[in-house]
């Protein structure tokens, strides 16, 4: 039985999308569920998005480091997985957190500091603005950060610098999750789309950020930003 939680406290849903993250996910939930913050209880949900390696295994052998956990039959992509997880959520708030060690689950406590303090409808955590450490890797998805990012502060009136940081934490009566169409990379441009119009506060916070290589297991192409820019002016045409 979930543990009721007090009126008086901010409730996040921490939504974990995994897929064949064996190295790394007892760690990365170890992280999160170490997490203890002045007026926020968490829901920690995690999703196997049909792996093929022991990730699933791994998850449901430690059930005291989630609240929910949901094993996909077959692989739908991150962004199918997110829906999967949005469908179970309970929190105020949802905030993104990638499976691998990239983004830490220390710096929670500045994402939130928003939330707390100004009531925000929408944080997001930018490796721009003055991180404290970021690791240097590709010059071409740096490019195509901006060039997506631009094209969206274009289209939306906003001042991002990273719209595509994992770390996007949103009220959760901004989306309605059956709403989206997107599978792939493009489902967070697409979730920016529909929740921004209707947030009034929204803030940025510097994170760090501890970027894989291609050998190490990152997914993302270069070819992925073309969906992206898409998506957003699709978004921006049909509001």
């Amino acid at each position: 039985m979930t543990e009721a939680i007090p009126s008086s406290m901010t409730k996040i849903s921490v939504l974990i999308p995994a897929f064949n993250e064996e190295a790394t996910i007892i760690e990365l939930l170890e992280k999160v569920r170490a997490q203890e913050i002045e007026e926020v209880a968490f829901e920690i949900v995690v999703v196997d998005d049909g792996s093929t390696d022991r990730t699933a295994e791994l998850v449901q052998s430690r059930p005291d480091l989630y609240d929910h956990f949901i094993k996909l039959s077959k692989n739908l992509g991150k962004g199918g997985a997110v829906k999967s997880g949005l469908a179970a959520v309970t929190g105020d708030y949802v905030l993104f957190q990638d499976a691998d060690l990239e983004y830490d689950p220390n710096e929670y406590a500045a994402l939130f500091k928003p939330v707390l303090r100004f009531h925000a409808d929408i944080v997001l955590g930018s490796r721009i603005i003055a991180p404290a450490y970021t690791r240097v890797h590709y010059f071409w998805h740096k490019v195509g950060n901006w060039l997506i990012t631009f094209v969206f502060n274009l289209f939306n009136n906003t001042t991002f610098t990273d719209i595509y940081s994992c770390y996007l934490m949103y009220r959760r009566d901004l989306l309605e999750p059956t709403q989206l169409v997107s599978n792939g990379w493009a489902q967070q441009a697409e979730i920016l789309s529909r929740i921004v119009p209707k947030a009034e506060v929204i803030y940025e916070v510097p994170i760090s950020y501890h970027g894989r290589s291609y050998a190490e297991g990152k997914k993302i192409r270069g070819s992925d930003a073309v969906s992206v820019v898409w998506t957003i002016f699709m978004r921006r045409l049909f509001r």
